[in-house]
């Protein structure tokens, strides 16, 4: 059965994209959260980009009382080994491959395609993005973590064995811990990816020196 798409908030940087990212906002956010970085991040108009920030399923989450909102998955516990309704991130998977899909459709290569998520959001795309079968341009993952690290070697896609990898943390995140995404680097490292990784002295949040240095990451990796 074909996955209904989400609906997005979509931004060019400049006319006709030849390449797109698609942004998946943190928990309780929507899709209009990250759209003001795009105009932050300065991408010259000799490299024109597509961003979709599509809005997440609003479900009862555990961990906030049984309380509604935006999510990619529910969250039971705040423990890094059993954080994630593996459902509701494989579902959330299902519906990030349909978005990619799309941007094929509409004539963006696999291999121009970023994604990119923010908490959440950034734990669902290198989910996502480790596993896709086509190879991708890139994966970002901003104040998240590794879901499910024991099952990446078995399922991950040989295409994106080097797939580029940008993740930054807050080290004095309260929410996302810092050693979590650490962790999660490292455990990347040690399974051979290629990571760029970025610390900054912030909590649960993104700065302009960050901003800069995504900007620095996709010109470089979309311009190969």
């Amino acid at each position: 059965m074909k996955t209904a798409l989400l609906d997005c908030v979509e931004l060019e940087s400049a006319a006709n994209p030849a390449a797109s990212v698609v942004w998946l906002h943190g928990l309780g956010a929507d899709a209009n959260d990250f759209v003001p970085v795009v105009r932050e991040l300065g991408l010259p108009s000799t490299l024109p980009v597509r961003f979709v920030f599509p809005n997440a399923p609003v479900r009862p989450v555990s961990i906030n009382n049984g309380f509604r909102m935006r999510a990619w998955y529910d969250i039971a516990a705040a423990d890094f080994n059993n954080r994630a309704d593996m459902a509701g991130v494989r579902e959330s998977q299902a519906q990030v491959e349909a978005l990619i899909a799309r941007e094929i459709e509409r004539g963006i290569a696999s291999n121009r395609i970023v994604l990119a998520g923010f908490s959440q959001g950034g734990a669902v795309a290198l989910y996502t993005g480790l596993r896709h079968a086509a190879r991708l341009a890139g994966v970002m993952s901003l104040s998240a973590y590794l879901v499910a690290a024991d099952t990446l070697a078995a399922q991950a896609a040989p295409v994106n064995r080097d797939v580029p990898i940008f993740m930054a943390h807050g080290s004095a995140d309260p929410m996302v811990r810092f050693a979590w995404g650490e962790a999660s680097w490292r455990a990347l490292v040690q399974a051979g990816y290629p990571v760029e990784w970025h610390t900054y002295p912030m909590e649960h949040s993104v700065c302009m020196e960050e901003i800069i240095a995504i900007s620095a990451w996709l010109q470089r990796i979309l311009r190969r």
